[in-house]
C-alpha cells in the first residue's frame, strides 16, 4: 500500500490547476505552476544522488522556495530535515551529522551560519534566492531541468519528515514522523480542525520549518486547495496589513502574534473578516482571547500538539462546540488522556477530573526519536506517548494544560503552576506579556517569579501593584513575590517564550 506526503500538492495540482496556491508579495503562483516548479528541483536533486530514504536538510525561510523545495524532496521518496532558521554554525552542524543528511538546502541570508555548519558535518550545500562563489544555485540549475514525471510511492511506515525538538533539556533529539502520521494530520488538520476550503487565505506567519506552520497552514491548506499568503518575519503591523489587503480569512498564530494584532489595531481602525482563528504552540491566556472577540470580532480556537504527535493532537472543533481556556477534544482517530505523572515504567490512568501527565496515542504519534532509543523508550509507554504536559479532562472529554511537568513550581511543598500565575496576570490592563517561572530561594525552595512586559497603559506599573492585584485573585502560595519587568521576552522561532533563557537571564 502507497502513501506519499509529496500527493497532497500533486493531488491539488490536478483538482486546483488554476487556484493561486502561493502568494508573496507580487509572487503568485497556481497549485500547477508549484508543483511542476518542485518536479524541476526534484530533478536536480535526483543528479545530486539524492534519492528514496536519502535525508536532505531545509534551511528555508518563509519564502515560495519552501514548499518549492520540501515537496521536491518528499517527491523523490526522499525525507525533508527542516532546520530552524535561528540556529548558528555549530547547532545546524548537529542537526546534519545527527541527521546523516545527504545535502543542505539552504536559502539567501540563512547561508552565512548554513555554509559553515555544512562544513562541519561535511555535507554539500545548495544555495536559493542568492549564494556564496562556489555553491551551487538550486533555483537556477532548476530552470533550465526537465521536470521529474511524478512522485516516488512511499509506505505509510517510511520516513516523510524529521523535526528537531528545540532541546530545552540536553542536545535537540529528531523526531521521526511518518508518511502516515504527517498525511493524515494535514487532512484532519484540514477537515475536522480548520474546515478549509478552495475560498479560504490563509496568513502564513508560523515559521513553515516548525511543525505548526508545517502541517496546518502549508500542508492542510495545500490539501484543501485554499491559498497561502506567506510573512517571511512577524510583527503585528505587517501582518494586520497584509490581512486586509489579502483579504486573509484564516489566521493561525501562536499567544505572541495574538499579543502583536491587538498592538497593532490600536494604530490601524481597519478590521479584517476573519472566518477561523487557532492558537496553539503555548496558552493563550482568557484575557487575550476575551480582548481579541472584542476587537476584531473573532473567536479563537485552541489546539494542543507537540513535534512529536506531528504536531496536532486535540483542537476545539467546531463539531464538538467549544471551549475557551481548553485546547477542545483528541481530533478524528486519536485518544487524549491523563495519566499518573510519577510513575514511569507504565501507564496508570487518573480518574476524570484529577491533574496527571497527558498521554496521546492514535496515527498522529511519532515513531520514535533518531538514533536514540532510550528517549524512546521513556516517551512510548504501553502503547502511548508520554507528553511531559500536565493536565486534565473535563466530563465533556475537554482538555484543559495546566503546564509543563518540568516547569511546574514547587514553593514550600505546595505546587504551583505557572500558567495559572500568568492568566491572573494577564488579566491586569497594564500587562501585554507576562511569563512565570520559579527561582531557587534559601526559605522556600523556590520562589515564584514574574516576568513582564508592561502595555501602553501601564507605563506606570509597580511590582507592588501587580503583587497586590495577584494576592487578591490568587492563593497566598501562588502570589509573584518577585517582579522583573523587561522590554521583551525571549522568544524561539516558533514565537513560543523561553521560559530557561528566562531563569538563566534571571
Amino acid at each position: 500500500m502507497g502513501l506519499s506526503l509529496a500527493a497532497i500538492l500533486s493531488e491539488s495540482a490536478t483538482r486546483y490547476p488554476d487556484r493561486t496556491a502561493v502568494v508573496m508579495g507580487p509572487q503568485r503562483i497556481s497549485y500547477a505552476g508549484l508543483w511542476e516548479e518542485s518536479r524541476r528541483y526534484a530533478a536536480v536533486l535526483r543528479e545530486q544522488g539524492i534519492g528514496p530514504g536519502d535525508r536532505v536538510a531545509l534551511l528555508v525561510p518563509n519564502v515560495t522556495d519552501f514548499p518549492r523545495a520540501y515537496y521536491a524532496v518528499l517527491s523523490l521518496g526522499a525525507v525533508v530535515v527542516p532546520v530552524h532558521a535561528l540556529l548558528v554554525a555549530r547547532e545546524i552542524g548537529f542537526v546534519l551529522t545527527d541527521s546523516q543528511a545527504k545535502l543542505l538546502i539552504a536559502a539567501g541570508p540563512l547561508l552565512e551560519q548554513g555554509v559553515p555548519g555544512a562544513r562541519q558535518a561535511g555535507v554539500p550545500v545548495l544555495a536559493l534566492l542568492a549564494g556564496p562563489d562556489g555553491v551551487p544555485r538550486l533555483d537556477e540549475l532548476a530552470a533550465s531541468a526537465e521536470p521529474i514525471r511524478a512522485y516516488v510511492e512511499r509506505e505509510p511506515q517510511d520516513e516523510a519528515v524529521i523535526l528537531y525538538t528545540s532541546g530545552t533539556t540536553g542536545a535537540p533529539k529528531g523526531a521521526v514522523l511518518t508518511q502516515l502520521n504527517m498525511t493524515m494530520n494535514a487532512i484532519m488538520s484540514a477537515s475536522n480542525v480548520l474546515d478549509l476550503t478552495v475560498d479560504d487565505v490563509i496568513l502564513g506567519c508560523l515559521p513553515l520549518f516548525h511543525s505548526f506552520g508545517q502541517t496546518c497552514a502549508m500542508n492542510a491548506g495545500f490539501y484543501a486547495g485554499s491559498t497561502l499568503v506567506l510573512l517571511p518575519r512577524f510583527d503585528g503591523a505587517s501582518a494586520l496589513d497584509l490581512i486586509i489587503n489579502e483579504k486573509v480569512n484564516v489566521f493561525e498564530g501562536v499567544p505572541t502574534m495574538y499579543i502583536g494584532l491587538l498592538a497593532a489595531a490600536r494604530d490601524d481602525e481597519r478590521r479584517p473578516a476573519l472566518r477561523r482563528a487557532v492558537s496553539g504552540g503555548a496558552s493563550l491566556p482568557v484575557a487575550v482571547i476575551d480582548a481579541f472577540k472584542r476587537v476584531f470580532g473573532a473567536d479563537i480556537y485552541e489546539g494542543y500538539g507537540l513535534s512529536e504527535t506531528s504536531p496536532v493532537a486535540t483542537f476545539n472543533q467546531a463539531v464538538f462546540g467549544r471551549k475557551p481556556g481548553t485546547v477542545g477534544r483528541p481530533i478524528w482517530g486519536t485518544d487524549a488522556e491523563i495519566a499518573d505523572p510519577a510513575i514511569d515504567d507504565r501507564i496508570e490512568l487518573l480518574p476524570q477530573g484529577q491533574v496527571g501527565e497527558v498521554v496521546l496515542r492514535g496515527h498522529n504519534i511519532f515513531a520514535g526519536y533518531l538514533n536514540n532509543p532510550e528517549a524512546t523508550r521513556a516517551v512510548l509507554v504501553d502503547g502511548w506517548f508520554r507528553s511531559g504536559d500536565l493536565g486534565s479532562k473535563d466530563a465533556d472529554g475537554f482538555l484543559s494544560i495546566v503546564d509543563r511537568k518540568k516547569d511546574l513550581i514547587i514553593r514550600g511543598g505546595f505546587n504551583v503552576y505557572p500558567r495559572e500565575v500568568e492568566e491572573v496576570l494577564a488579566g491586569h490592563p497594564g500587562v501585554a506579556q507576562v511569563a512565570v517561572v520559579g527561582v531557587p530561594d534559601a526559605t522556600h525552595g523556590e520562589e515564584i517569579c514574574a516576568v513582564v512586559v508592561r502595555s501602553p497603559e501601564g507605563q506606570d506599573l509597580s511590582a507592588a501593584d501587580l503583587t497586590a492585584w495577584s494576592a487578591q485573585r490568587l492563593g497566598k502560595h501562588k502570589v509573584p513575590r518577585r517582579v522583573e519587568f523587561v522590554e521583551s521576552l525571549p522568544l524561539g522561532p516558533s514565537g513560543k517564550i523561553l521560559k530557561r533563557e528566562l531563569v538563566k537571564q534571571l
